[in-house]
């Protein structure tokens, strides 16, 4: 089993909603309103680029539901799961669908469980501010990204890229970022150069491009959007012409090949506790100004809807 980075961050309830508590209010569903008398703990973990989101998710809920702890990790979409399979959580983030041999382990330690998708994403191509590249194609991409690249300066793939030496940081082989990327670029999930910075906590990579004159990598748009003074976003030729990502591009899957939506799964067991339930609810109620928040991109009302019937649909199955 990895070992990559957790970061747990525990979100203190405000005294908003001690304050409000005398007002009443015992919505046990949505988990609206300060009164609320829900309590317990739940446990996330999972995907960098969902915890942003996660994270937010907690500070609203828990201000309104003084009596429920919210832990949120990031230790990946992998490293998630197997948390997740082997009942350690309740909720894990993941910035792909569940893989074949991830469903057998969440069979093997009994877990069964549902997954709603909660936001959506495009995954950000960055260099560093002085590294002046404004477009690159797919075919790019994969020249300078696949298993077997020896391209050590960018103006080896292209003469009118920069004379610069290439210094390359991503995700780690935990993140779903990485498969989705290495996927979708270079043919194959998992097929990488080794050469470059890989780590699970996406802050890293964001500093290792932005302190490097050399320096290129990916990410969620997220955290492209929370660092942009510091970072260059790079335009991805899909085929279509260059199109850097934006909300509406990723939102409608304009931004080819690098679109794609992000989900929470829930446990079936962990569903059936009030608490549990009515971060999910919030998750998707509130969800434009929880996307605001994090600085993520929110779901269409067609998702929206979409998602609120499949909860509904896991709430019934969960008995």
């Amino acid at each position: 089993m990895r070992s990559p980075r957790f970061a747990v961050a525990v979100v203190a309830s405000g005294l908003l909603a001690a304050g409000m508590a005398a007002c009443g209010s015992d919505n046990k569903s949505s988990g609206g309103g300060g009164g609320s008398k829900l309590s317990g703990t739940i446990a996330v973990d999972g995907s960098s680029t969902v915890f942003p989101l996660a994270q937010a998710a907690a500070e609203q809920f828990q201000a309104d539901n003084s009596g429920v702890k919210v832990t949120v990790g990031e230790s990946g979409t992998g490293g998630g799961f197997e948390k997740f399979c082997a009942g350690e959580t309740d909720i894990s983030d993941a910035s792909r669908p569940i893989e074949p041999e991830e469903v057998a382990a969440c069979e093997k330690g009994g877990v069964t469980y549902g997954e709603v998708q909660v936001a959506n994403d495009g995954i950000a191509v960055v260099t560093n501010k002085d590294l002046k590249i404004d477009c690159m194609t797919t075919d790019q991409l994969k020249q300078l990204w696949n298993k077997d690249s020896k391209i050590s300066s960018y103006d080896q793939i292209d003469p009118k890229l920069p004379s610069q030496k290439v210094s390359l940081f991503g995700p780690g082989t935990d993140s779903g970022t990485f498969d989705f990327f290495t996927e979708k670029i270079n043919g194959e999930k998992g097929d990488t150069r080794k050469d470059y910075q890989p780590s699970e906590d996406d802050n890293v990579t964001v500093q290792g491009v932005a302190g490097d004159k050399g320096g290129l990598g990916y990410f969620g748009f997220s955290y492209f959007e929370a660092n942009q003074d510091k970072l260059n976003l790079v335009a991805v030729d899909g085929g279509g012409g260059c199109l850097k990502p934006s909300r509406d591009d990723i939102q409608n899957g304009t931004y080819k090949p690098l679109a794609r939506p992000l989900f929470m799964y829930v446990s079936s067991k962990a569903l059936a506790r009030p608490e549990v339930k009515g971060l999910l609810q919030k998750v998707i109620d509130d969800n434009q100004s929880i996307a605001d928040a994090a600085q993520i991109v929110p779901l269409t009302a067609d998702q929206a809807a979409k998602s609120t019937q499949a909860l509904a649909d896991l709430e019934a199955k969960a008995g």
